[in-house]
């Protein structure tokens, strides 16, 4: 690794009286990311006032709101909704993460008191009340390397009660239902399209057929390396699967690209420029205020962009 120093940081500044940034995450442990951030990144999170996040992670209202937009109607089950083979393969499924989840945690998770019970359920808790579109998206979160990552702040919530415990302001750019509502706007179609390409994924994995072709620890190393293309032109930037693949028979590529126009349409394009705006609004309506953004690092990328469109005062830091 290189020294942090010579590192390159996710960090851009807007150059204004007093200083405004934005600063690339990722959703991963800060534990794996925090030392190879750079110094002007964290003395930029210090001489802030106002930290914003994507959302509120801190506040109980958010995380309700979240569960609350993952359920299904009407009290519908997956069991009502899904085809039977469908259900039962994510049944069998998620039967074997749960037997292997002994396997998969660290003694330093059994050391802090962490049980597999109680991880399984804190993750897939009430999975047959959810809508397939979140079951796709727990499914990818149960993996072996996910698991191991569990009990550690990720970056984002750690800056968050980093800002809290040192009395900053914090807020959000976002609201609960403008994540929700284009996750849950794909067609019926395409969510068990998506479903089923998700665990062809991870039974291929199973057997040992498949290999995720971007893990968690290559995205950790980019980062870390400061690599800007990399993390920005990966998963972690939508924090949603690829199902694009050229193995698919033809009618199911033109689905495939259909949800990830649709995902690319409504979680980063929609959401980048909806951002931005707000970002831009804080900042005029707060002269005398100094902020830090803290966005997922391919969606601050792109807010820098835009702002720099409309009012050419940001600059780049290295």
């Amino acid at each position: 690794y290189m020294k942090q120093r010579d590192l390159n940081s996710f960090l851009w500044t807007i150059r204004r009286d007093p200083p405004a940034y934005l600063f690339g995450t990722i959703h991963v442990p800060y534990t794996r990311v925090w030392d190879f951030v750079p110094q002007n990144s964290k003395a930029a999170f210090q001489a802030s006032s106002s930290v914003y996040f994507e959302l509120d992670l801190t506040n109980p209202s958010t995380i309700s709101g979240l569960a609350n937009c993952q359920l299904l109607p009407h009290g519908e089950n997956l069991q009502d909704v899904l085809p039977q083979d469908l259900y039962h393969r994510l049944k069998r499924h998620l039967e074997y993460v749960r037997l292997m989840l002994p396997h998969w945690m660290t003694p330093d998770q059994r050391g802090k008191g962490l049980y597999a019970d109680y991880l399984f359920n804190a993750i897939a808790g009430n999975w047959e009340r959810k809508r397939p579109v979140w079951v796709m998206l727990m499914v990818n979160s149960l993996t072996e390397t996910d698991i191991r990552s569990r009990g550690v702040p990720v970056l984002d919530l750690h800056l968050a009660q980093e800002a809290e415990r040192m009395k900053k302001g914090t807020g959000a750019v976002e609201r609960v239902e403008e994540q929700c509502h284009p996750l849950n706007g794909l067609n019926f179609s395409q969510v068990l399209f998506a479903l089923n390409q998700t665990l062809l994924q991870h039974e291929s994995l199973r057997a040992g057929s498949w290999q995720a072709p971007y893990t968690t620890e290559d995205l950790i190393k980019h980062y870390n390396c400061g690599d800007l293309n990399a993390v920005i032109f990966n998963h972690d930037s939508s924090q949603l699967p690829n199902f694009i693949n050229t193995t698919l028979p033809p009618h199911e590529q033109v689905t495939a690209q259909e949800i990830d126009k649709y995902f690319r349409q409504e979680l980063i394009y929609k959401r980048n420029e909806r951002m931005g705006k707000r970002v831009m609004a804080l900042l005029r309506e707060n002269t005398d205020k100094s902020f830090f953004f803290a966005f997922g690092a391919g969606r601050t990328s792109m807010c820098f962009l835009l702002i720099s469109t409309w009012d050419g005062i940001i600059n780049f830091i290295f």
